[in-house]
């Protein structure tokens, strides 16, 4: 298995709830398709360079996973047909910085 790190930006108009049903659909999506979240990170509502299918801000949710093909083809699918996200970003790795958060708030 592989270290992979997946951002998802979504649309700025969700609501609270909305985004903690989209959080947990992906981790039970990870953890199901033979693969293991090891952290996620809630970065929050940022600005977005430019824009993208007219919104100018986006929640963005970080996970960290060790995972297979399988599971990248799994998100991919489940990504695809989900309306409020509207990019997302798949990067692998061959260690994980889990210690350090970028974007944290404080």
């Amino acid at each position: 298995m592989a270290f992979y790190e997946n951002t998802i930006v979504a649309k700025q108009d969700l609501a609270e709830k909305d985004l903690k049903t989209l959080k947990d659909k992906y981790n039970e999506v990870i953890n199901k398709s033979s693969g293991k979240v090891i952290k996620i990170e809630e970065w929050g509502l940022l600005n977005l360079a430019n824009k993208i299918k007219n919104y100018k801000r986006g929640f963005y949710i970080h996970y960290k996973f060790e995972g297979t093909v399988n599971t990248l083809n799994e998100i991919e699918k489940k990504i695809k047909l989900d309306s409020s996200v509207i990019r997302h970003l798949t990067v692998k790795y061959k260690r994980l910085d889990t210690k350090n958060e970028y974007f944290k708030k404080n």
